[in-house]
């Protein structure tokens, strides 16, 4: 009997160290795998990896839910195809302890970037970690990202939370850096900053039309459906019976899903409720994912790509050229065949249809005063709402260096360069640091990987000193003085329980989507 990985999986590694027989492939070393899979000749059926899965993704193969029984096949054929082997592990060492205030770091972004980079600060007792975040509320893309369907991810949290309540870090919410405190002032009070600030401006198709009225990027949409502030103005044209996404990642898949879903399945979820009320009135019947390469190419995960075909009253259909079957990659032949095999599945008339389209590059977008259709080799896909979903590019952050054809700040290892020179005392972590690549749990490497170097550069002396000031007055002077009103730890429990409280019957919040209320809730 084995224990076997499923949909949820985000990679962070929790259960790798705890399971006895190491028999947990692949280790994420940097480079972040889709999922990860157990032996199941090896498993020995403790349960431990169970118990740490931060985002319940493991199950034992006698218990796996409904719709989830494929990923027995899927676990046992990842190690038909990549045997166990033995790893020559070497056991960390605790680090040492340092003199409290020896070492005070501040951290911009709350996301699980910068909640990653936090944990492993903290495992150094003495540092002092301060984190800014511009929202009200913590945890970034796990609140205002992930799809509401899925709960189960946004578990991920608790491995947060401990951390962010601890008494080495202090929580600076609903404070802008660059707006309400300067790089500079951050680096005055701190001897290192370690920018989290991800990558949030959507890349554009480059193709004729794409300024016409009832074009958006999908990570608006997704933002408007979570209830981030800065998009809850926003207003989707839903009365078309079609619409077409371009790109097919899981952010497609996600808003895919979420307009396919029905309003009585969400209403189970923490959609924002402006959301809700639309999707109730909603016309959209199929969506038309176009993907400019083959199935096996598709930039959805294998996971989710499983998940889709799964949906009560949903059916998935397949259109273009899928291109070949490869031999050489488990993964890929995996995505392969199971598109094939949705292309073979009876249809439902009375089902909404999620359409697999590929090889179907987008050529240009139509029509006179706002889209009419896409404009693809094979001929137009009619429809007045496209959304682009073909990735990210960060933004540059003031008084630090930023690349602007590679949408990041240039960095080695998370140590930020000026050209050839390292900025003494600024890191990034994240995908401001490595691009938008990678899951919630990818992370985890990626922190610890900047946060060794930054401890390396403590160590030699390479840092700014501060000043010796009382950091925690100094900063709570300064933003008071300016008219910040500052959301501490304390204040985020109190809009999470006020949201929860809102939250009837299965829902399991109701957020607030103004900034003014999150921070009147935060004062409660």
């Amino acid at each position: 009997m084995a224990f076997v990985i499923t949909q949820n999986c985000c990679t962070d590694g929790s259960c790798v160290p705890v399971c006895p027989v190491d028999c947990i492939r692949p280790v994420p070393n940097g480079v972040s795998p889709q999922m990860l899979y157990i032996d199941p000749v090896a498993c020995v059926d403790c349960g431990a990896c169970m118990e740490v899965c931060p985002v319940g993704a493991i199950y034992h193969e006698d218990e796996l839910p409904t719709g989830q029984q494929r990923f027995r096949d899927v676990n046992a054929a990842y190690f038909t195809e990549s045997p166990l082997r033995p790893r020559n592990t070497i056991r960390k060492s605790l680090p040492h302890r340092i003199d409290r205030g020896a070492l005070r770091v501040a951290i911009v972004g709350a996301g699980p970037a910068g909640c990653y980079a936090a944990a492993e600060l903290v495992r150094t007792p003495g540092v002092e970690v301060h984190i800014f975040d511009r929202l009200p509320t913590p945890f970034g893309l796990i609140r205002s990202g992930v799809a509401p369907d899925h709960q189960t991810t946004k578990q991920v949290v608790s491995l947060f939370e401990p951390i962010l309540a601890s008494d080495p870090v202090t929580c600076h919410f609903n404070v802008e850096v660059g707006r309400d405190v300067t790089h500079e002032e951050l680096i005055e009070h701190h001897d290192a900053v370690i920018y989290a600030v991800g990558a949030s401006r959507s890349r554009e198709l480059g193709i004729p039309g794409e300024q016409l009225p009832g074009h958006y990027a999908a990570a608006d949409f997704v933002a408007w459906y979570n209830g981030h502030p800065d998009h809850v103005h926003h207003e989707f044209d839903l009365s078309t019976p079609r619409l077409v996404i371009v790109g097919n990642g899981n952010v497609a898949l996600d808003a895919a899903r979420i307009l396919v879903s029905g309003a009585d399945a969400l209403a189970r979820t923490d959609i924002a409720d402006h959301a809700l009320r639309a999707l109730a009135e909603s016309a959209v019947r199929e969506v038309v994912i176009l993907g400019r390469r083959g199935a096996a190419d598709g930039a959805f995960s294998l996971g989710e790509l499983i998940a889709l075909g799964e949906l009560p009253g949903i059916d998935v259909a397949v259109q273009g050229d899928p291109g070949a079957r490869p031999d050489d990659d488990l993964e890929r032949s995996l995505k392969y065949d199971l598109v094939a095999e949705y292309a073979n599945r009876p249809r439902n008339p009375e089902n909404r249809v999620v359409t697999l389209v590929f090889s179907a590059p987008p050529l240009e977008l139509i029509g006179e005063h706002r889209v009419e259709g896409v404009r693809l080799e094979s001929g137009t896909i009619e429809t007045p709402v496209v959304l682009r979903s073909i990735g990210y590019r960060g933004g540059a952050i003031d008084g630090v260096p930023f690349d602007e054809a590679a949408g990041r700040v240039p960095n080695e290892e998370g140590r930020v360069f000026d050209g050839d020179e390292p900025v003494p005392g600024v890191y990034v972590t994240g995908w401001i640091k490595r691009g938008p690549r990678g899951l919630i749990g990818t992370n985890r490497t990626c922190a610890q990987q900047t946060v060794t170097h930054l401890m390396e550069d403590f160590a030699a002396g390479r840092l700014h000193r501060t000043n010796g000031k009382a950091l925690d007055e100094d900063i709570r002077a300064l933003l008071a003085s300016r008219g910040v009103t500052a959301v501490d730890w304390q204040g985020w429990l109190a809009i999470d329980a006020a949201e929860r409280q809102r939250g009837t019957g299965s829902r399991p919040r109701v957020k607030y989507t103004d900034t003014a209320e999150l921070v009147a809730a935060a004062r409660q």
